[in-house]
């Protein structure tokens, strides 16, 4: 069985995006954007919710053409385009292009999320078996609630947003987790990393 993580930077107030999904307060320092690229290196597959797949797409596949692109920027540019991806919507026509190593899903989310982590040798998922992430909030939740998700990732901020997008869904039934890692980040960021007890 594949493991499923669910991983995001977060306000101290419990948002993965300010109202009008505003993003500025959570401008990585270089050692957590350098995390991030590590971990966009180590997925084998990664789940995209459509709204976030429109904000990275924008971006990712060009970054490191841009003037001015850090040698950071460009690795990470290189590494997203490589990984894996699977573009969850119900509507197809607006996700746009679907490049650079990915596939749109348009079917019932849970169920491909099931197969995905059960396709241990990667046979028609996309990758070796290893490691998945899934990435977007509203796409998360439906895998929260399925009970699909073995590791929460969170780097919280510390500034309160007043709402926005939820890190956590509303669930029919408490999921208990055990703590397996803490780090500090520059500017005051908390990595929390827990395990979904099974």
């Amino acid at each position: 069985m594949r493991k499923l993580t669910f991983g995001m930077n977060l306000s101290l107030d419990g948002y993965v995006a300010a109202p009008g999904d505003d993003l500025g307060w959570s401008v990585p320092s270089d050692e957590l954007f350098q995390w991030w690229s590590d971990r966009v290196d180590a997925t084998d597959l990664a789940l995209y919710g459509r709204r976030l797949w429109e904000t990275m797409s924008s971006h990712w596949p060009t970054a490191d053409k841009q003037p001015g692109a850090t040698p950071a920027a460009v690795e990470y540019a290189r590494r997203w385009r490589d990984m894996p991806k699977v573009v969850f919507s119900s509507t197809p026509g607006a996700v746009g292009a679907v490049d650079w190593n990915t596939r749109l899903f348009t079917g019932d989310a849970v169920t491909e999320i099931t197969r995905l982590k059960a396709d241990d040798d990667g046979g028609g998922g996309g990758g070796d078996g290893g490691p998945m992430d899934i990435v977007g909030a509203t796409l998360a939740a439906a895998a929260m609630r399925a009970g699909l998700i073995d590791e929460y990732v969170l780097l919280t901020h510390p500034v309160l947003v007043g709402g926005g997008t939820p890190f956590f869904t509303a669930l029919d039934s408490w999921v208990n987790l055990n703590l397996v890692e803490t780090r500090t980040f520059p500017d005051g960021v908390l990595l929390t990393r827990y395990e979904t007890k099974r």
